[in-house]
């Protein structure tokens, strides 16, 4: 091992040296259903009110080159890199993917289209797929800690595109079969593709949102192409001089990234399953308002307004934000008003269709905590949603940890009721089916071609 370069060279060993056979069976049970969770919101991500869908896949038809990747919900292949710039922006357009909370990630987004495309080109089963997820959404997972998610929200930085770099990387290299030396130099060029400000919440279109993820993907994958060919790079990225953690963090540290490397895997296990379509920091405060509607049998129509009180630290992406996913002035009005929310909501602006919504978002409010809340973020998103009733009283309801979350697991049969109605709105039931079955048993699949095709095809509406 490079003396100079321990950090670098034992995650570029435990990538080149990984195997299906290394994942212990709990790791494997939970990446069948975040998988499962994933594949179905790229799916969903292919309804042509999602525009940032059709957009890149225009944009991939007229640049991209032919090659053996699937484009989703586009009727062909082209290159792979084409393939998972694209892929990677539907992965995350839904704003239903996988999350992970602590490190404030959305990796399955990136980590399913990037090994979807290099399973096609290099011939690897639906295990080595799954394998690659994995790994890439530990890598992320580590890089993100490393750097320190909140410092890089301080600094404007979106942890899912910096870190989901190279866990693109670490997946397109385990299925490219990189030996060690590839993999340092892959790492490498990762780190000098980085890229993700948190400047997209000013795109009310939400197209510049999950283009993060789909750069994240491109640029990881190129990096484990080039290092195939052999193109020169950084050799000591985590370790020594100009590093990554240097450029993007004033309190990284190192330790995240090796310990327990290979043996303990939070980067997947505590990945959480989204109940709801919408920015993950207003999931806690959705379970409060059910709770207080359900137990009091509220209507909207005797409320006269809502506040939710929200960390200081990520106030800023939830309290009037432009994007509609990310607007609590907007997410909570619909559950109250609608009583159910859509990711096609997202897409359309509710508060100009139904009267009720509109009152609401007038009547809604966030207040930043400064004091508990905020001390516990990122590890907690807390949500206490107060509701002011027209008759003069106030309830009020706070959550921690939302439904979904590993500590309040969603069940099979939610996480299958939650394929089934966002993979109804662009699939025949015929195709609805048979893609269930093909991302369920993705495992026991001598190759991804089934699963390829299936996600190739045009939405049906």
């Amino acid at each position: 091992m490079n003396m100079q370069a321990p950090v670098t060279e034992a995650l570029a060993e435990f990538i080149a040296t990984m195997t299906p056979a290394r994942l212990p069976q709990p790791v494997r049970e939970y990446a069948r259903r975040i998988i499962f969770d994933g594949i179905g919101t790229l799916a969903s991500a292919t309804h042509p009110a999602v525009t940032a869908s059709a957009g890149m896949g225009r944009f991939a038809e007229a640049h991209g080159g032919g090659g053996p990747a699937t484009l989703v919900g586009r009727g062909r292949t082209v290159d792979v890199v084409s393939a998972v710039f694209a892929n990677g922006t539907l992965g995350y357009a839904s704003d239903f993917e996988p999350h992970h909370p602590e490190a404030i990630l959305h990796p399955v987004a990136v980590m399913v289209p990037t090994s979807l495309a290099l399973a096609q080109m290099c011939g690897r089963s639906g295990l080595d797929m799954s394998t690659a997820v994995v790994v890439g959404c530990e890598v992320t997972y580590r890089v993100s800690m490393a750097l320190n998610p909140r410092e890089l929200y301080d600094l404007g930085f979106h942890p899912s595109a910096i870190a989901g770099t190279f866990g693109a990387c670490a997946a397109a290299a385990l299925l490219l079969k990189l030996d060690k030396e590839q993999c340092v130099r892959a790492l490498g060029l990762a780190a000098l593709q980085t890229s993700g400000l948190l400047a997209w919440q000013d795109d009310p279109r939400e197209d510049a949102r999950p283009f993060q993820m789909g750069m994240a993907a491109r640029n990881g994958v190129t990096a484990a192409l080039l290092a195939r060919q052999g193109f020169g790079a950084p050799s000591r990225i985590f370790d020594g001089g100009h590093t990554v953690l240097k450029a993007y963090s004033r309190v990284a540290s190192t330790e995240p990234l090796t310990s327990g490397l290979g043996e303990v895997w939070d980067g997947l296990m505590e990945l959480a399953v989204k109940p709801y379509p919408c920015v993950s920091f207003l999931h806690p405060a959705l379970d409060a308002l059910e709770a207080l509607l359900d137990r009091e049998a509220l209507v909207s129509g005797q409320i006269a307004g809502i506040d939710l009180r929200f960390p200081n630290a990520g106030a800023h992406c939830v309290d009037d934000n432009p994007l509609k996913g990310h607007c609590a002035q907007y997410i909570l009005p619909i559950r109250a008003a609608i009583g159910r929310l859509s990711y096609l909501d997202l897409f359309i602006d509710r508060r100009e269709q139904e009267a009720e919504v509109a009152r609401l978002a007038a009547a809604t409010t966030v207040t930043r905590d400064f004091g508990e809340f905020d001390a516990a973020f990122p590890n907690f998103y807390i949500g206490e949603v107060s509701l002011r009733l027209k008759d003069g009283s106030l309830l009020k309801e706070r959550r921690d940890v939302a439904r979904g979350y590993p500590e309040v697991p969603l069940s099979d049969e939610e996480i299958r009721l939650k394929f089934d109605s966002v993979v109804s709105e662009v699939a025949s039931e015929g195709r609805r089916l048979a893609l269930a079955d093909a991302a369920w048993r993705l495992d026991e699949s001598p190759s991804v071609s089934l699963l390829a095709g299936l996600l190739q095809h045009e939405a049906e509406l």
